[in-house]
């Protein structure tokens, strides 16, 4: 047996870096729910319906809500700037891919979308443990 790992399972490090991306996924999740009706109404008063804006609206209501929760649990603007672009980065990938015309299958490229984004918010999170290992709490804001 490990000696990083406790006799019962996972250590207090790593179960905490796991509730934490659970947190960040289950705000994205709820921002799609939440901000998704309102945020396509406008988007289509606006004229704005297309396949790439839709990508970037979706981008946009699982970002909101992940940064705000980050926030809340204290992580700093460094840290909410890099699980953005862990989310923006695979978005603008898709649509490129998209505009060139080398995949044109909506649902495929959601799909890749959103496991680009989930592997790249886990690598963003692996580069900086220390960011997400440790309780953030309110009053303490990370550089």
């Amino acid at each position: 047996m490990s000696t990083l790992t406790p006799p019962g399972g996972l250590s207090r490090s790593a179960k905490h870096f796991l509730r934490h991306y659970g947190e960040m996924v289950l705000a994205m999740f709820l921002g799609m729910a939440v901000l998704g009706f309102p945020v396509d109404w406008f988007m289509g008063r606006l004229g704005a319906d297309s396949d790439p804006f839709m990508f970037l609206e979706m981008a946009t209501t699982m970002t909101v809500p992940m940064v705000g929760w980050m926030l809340y649990r204290g992580h700093g603007w460094r840290a909410n700037a890099e699980m953005s672009a862990s989310m923006y980065v695979p978005t603008f990938a898709v649509i490129a891919v998209l505009t060139t015309g080398l995949l044109t299958d909506i649902g495929v490229l959601m799909a890749a979308e959103h496991v680009a984004m989930l592997l790249a918010m886990a690598g963003v999170m692996l580069l900086r443990p220390h960011e997400y290992i440790h309780h953030h709490g309110q009053a303490q804001v990370a550089a």
